[in-house]
């Protein structure tokens, strides 16, 4: 069943992967830490009021995402992913025209935020979750390799463009991603599988999918452990990913040892996004995530004060990339597993919602935490209960529903 799952599905996973990749959820959150310092000099603006720029995006997409969601349900991924990708690609070049005013760096972030959440993977899980049960998590896991893939790239173009043209320059190469690749890839390889493609165990007796709708999952308790601990970890580890650089930097890091240790951190999800995903296909997933989710908690604690080593940061780094990669694996494998696929976009997009916001959240408290203060230490001690308490919660979900017994609700 393994090697047929994969033999079937393989194009629209890999291309799904390069979908994620350039789409709207990895780029934008590796690319800020690379310009946030030389945008802070050119414009004079703080690192709130930069950091405010992708909490606006993140915001708006965020709340957009159950409506994407259920777009996906009833047309199918593939025309809102598309459509997306290019919204996308043409919004986040526009950032090259940043004007003084900084009101318009936020209408331009908040564009982005429109046009770019159907890129991301609220659309693109639902199709390999059709492609893929008894290997759900692994090929889950494959799919959200994207933002590794993106984490280990961007960065390193970012750079290179920053050095030979400035911070403007880097915006409209970057956009080239998503309609050079991404676009004319899933144009070409990704689609649903047809109802007799799809896996015995999604299907019920009539061919249709099983599962709960999503008044049903939002009647639940599940739904709402899942949300929180969503909340929780979002707030944690969104403002450390956006930060790290400046707080590397505080370690006496240079700019090149700062962009590989975002290298490492995409590493590190790379590493958590199969590790965990094969852990998941063959364990109780919430007993996986769970000590997965408090390595940040060691990660935060290296990371407080100014004078930890090299190779210190690097492995806390590497553990927070780790924990990233496994949280985005616990969304969406968990929404498939307890609440089924009738209706996955949506409840997918309203788990989506508080991972869009908090993330986006996070950067800005991280910075307050910084301009009042002068370093970090503050936000991070706060954020090592947050990924406690938040892995804590996921043992309180209990045992899968059996949806192959079950009929579409």
């Amino acid at each position: 069943m393994s090697s047929s799952e994969f033999s079937r599905g393989w194009k629209p996973l890999f291309s799904g992967v390069i979908g994620v990749a350039t789409g709207a959820s990895p780029i934008p959150f590796n690319v800020l830490p690379i310009v946030l310092g030389p945008i802070h000099l050119a414009m004079g603006w703080s690192f709130v009021q930069i950091s405010i720029g992708i909490t606006i995006y993140g915001i708006i997409g965020a709340f957009l995402a159950p409506a994407v969601g259920a777009l996906a349900d009833k047309y199918g991924v593939k025309p809102v992913a598309t459509a997306s990708l290019t919204g996308f690609g043409i919004a986040f070049s526009l950032l090259y025209f940043t004007p003084d005013n900084i009101f318009g760096f936020y209408a331009i972030w908040a564009l982005i935020g429109i046009l770019g959440i159907g890129s991301t993977p609220v659309t693109w899980s639902r199709t390999i979750n059709m492609w893929f049960y008894r290997n759900r998590g692994l090929a889950l896991g494959i799919l959200l390799l994207g933002t590794s893939i993106a984490g280990l790239i961007v960065p390193q173009i970012a750079n290179r463009v920053l050095e030979a043209f400035d911070w403007r320059m880097v915006f409209p190469v970057l956009a080239l991603l998503p309609l050079l690749i991404g676009l004319p890839l899933a144009l070409t390889l990704f689609r649903d599988p047809q109802p007799e493609e799809r896996p015995a165990e999604i299907r019920s007796q009539d061919g249709n999918l099983t599962g709960i709708g999503l008044g049903q999952a939002i009647r639940g308790y599940r739904f709402w452990i899942l949300f929180l601990s969503v909340v929780l970890i979002a707030l944690a580890y969104g403002g450390a990913h956006i930060h790290m650089v400046q707080m590397v930097q505080m370690h006496g890091l240079t700019a090149d040892e700062a962009a590989i240790v975002m290298s490492i951190v995409a590493s590190g999800i790379f590493a958590g996004r199969i590790i965990v995903g094969l852990l998941f296909d063959k364990f109780w997933a919430p007993g996986v995530a769970f000590p997965v989710l408090v390595m940040p908690v060691i990660a935060c604690w290296l990371l407080i004060g100014t004078d930890t080593s090299q190779a210190l940061i690097f492995g806390a780094a590497f553990l927070l990339g780790f924990a990233a990669g496994a949280e985005s694996d616990v969304i969406s494998y968990l929404a498939s597993r307890y609440f089924g696929m009738v209706a996955y976009g949506r409840i997918y997009g309203f788990l989506y919602l508080p991972f869009g916001v908090f993330s986006s959240v996070s950067p800005v408290l991280y910075g307050l935490t910084r301009d009042t203060t002068g370093n970090y230490d503050l936000m991070l001690m706060v954020a090592m209960g947050l990924f406690a308490l938040g892995g804590l919660l996921l043992l309180t979900l209990g045992r899968y529903p059996d949806w192959a017994v079950q009929k579409e609700s």
